[in-house]
């Protein structure tokens, strides 16, 4: 991997994210490519002009945040992770390509307009799917061949599978379930990503925090009732932790929970079950993923400018929303 060639993407948080040649790839699979078409925020720009941005930005930024994670909990718990989970330096390096793919891929399966139209994913027996199992689905039909036969994968052998798992949890296993705390957990690369971009678009301060110093902190912990290993922070970056809390809160209650947007994804959920065959997406099996990747923001607006979305794709297009 040291010798791999290496791409640096401009981004508005961190400076810089770097990728490597099977990441690129990765990132050129329509699969992927859709979530530039898909917007973080849904309808907020119709509130703060400038959150405009995609969740192709923000899966970049999950990945670049994801390896600080892994960089620094590896460097500081080698000894707990060898002792408890049976690491040695080249497993180690193995499982951060896992943990970078499946950051960056974490997302791949959002509807369009993003949280807005979860509501109408199918139930199966135990509920609902998640946009998570969207992602797994992709990962293991869409993308399974760029990520098992790329040549940079002949060192590793990682299955599709191993990059789903993290996602859906499927087939948990002790190292999968605490590596999982990297994208989904109370530290997570994820919300440490959004809260800081999201401010940067919105144009608002509320989910400032000091990353910085949760990264030169956060180390593997031992749960003391489990014995299970996880992500927690060192003394020192308590506060940083507890900034990072507050900054989620605040982000909540004035952009996320804005009452103006929160009406706009109650129209745009309306207005989907008129354009949706059914009024819901189709299922992510092997055949239902094919048809699910082609629904994007592009394609909603091409249904809402058509008539299709009856009055609360009229109230969209005219930004005459109920009061």
């Amino acid at each position: 991997m040291s010798t791999e060639k290496k791409f640096e993407l401009r981004c508005p948080v961190y400076g810089f994210v770097s990728i490597n040649e099977w990441e690129r790839d990765i990132i050129n699979q329509p699969a992927f490519q859709r979530l530039r078409r898909i917007k973080q925020l849904g309808f907020t720009d119709y509130i703060y002009p400038g959150a405009l941005h995609s969740r192709f930005e923000h899966s970049l930024g999950v990945m670049h945040m994801a390896s600080l994670v892994h960089d620094q909990v590896t460097s500081k718990s080698r000894e707990l992770l060898s002792s408890k989970l049976d690491y040695n330096d080249a497993g180690l390096s193995r499982n951060k390509a896992i943990v970078r793919l499946a950051a960056l891929l974490h997302d791949v399966g959002h509807s369009p307009f993003s949280h807005a139209g979860e509501n109408l994913f199918p139930s199966h027996d135990s509920g609902h799917y998640r946009h998570e199992d969207y992602s797994a689905a992709i990962i293991r039909n869409e993308l399974k061949d760029v990520i098992e036969e790329h040549k940079n994968n002949v060192n590793y052998g990682i299955k599709a599978d191993e990059v789903a798992n993290i996602l859906d949890n499927l087939n948990p296993t002790a190292n999968s379930l605490f590596w999982r705390e990297i994208i989904d957990g109370q530290i997570d690369s994820d919300r440490m990503d959004y809260l800081l971009r999201d401010s940067v678009h919105t144009g608002v301060n509320y989910g400032k925090y000091d990353w910085q110093r949760i990264i030169n902190t956060i180390e593997a912990v031992e749960d003391p009732e489990s014995e299970n290993l996880r992500l927690g922070v060192s003394e020192g970056g308590w506060h940083a932790a507890e900034g990072l809390v507050l900054a989620r809160y605040f982000m909540f209650a004035q952009i996320y929970f804005h009452k103006t947007r929160v009406v706009y994804d109650h129209h745009i959920q309306e207005a989907l079950k008129k354009i949706l065959p059914e009024g819901t997406y189709p299922e992510p099996t092997e055949t239902g993923i094919k048809e699910y990747i082609k629904w994007d923001d592009w394609k909603v607006f091409g249904y809402l400018s058509e008539g299709r979305g009856d009055i609360h794709g009229d109230v969209l297009l005219k930004r005459k929303h109920f009061r």
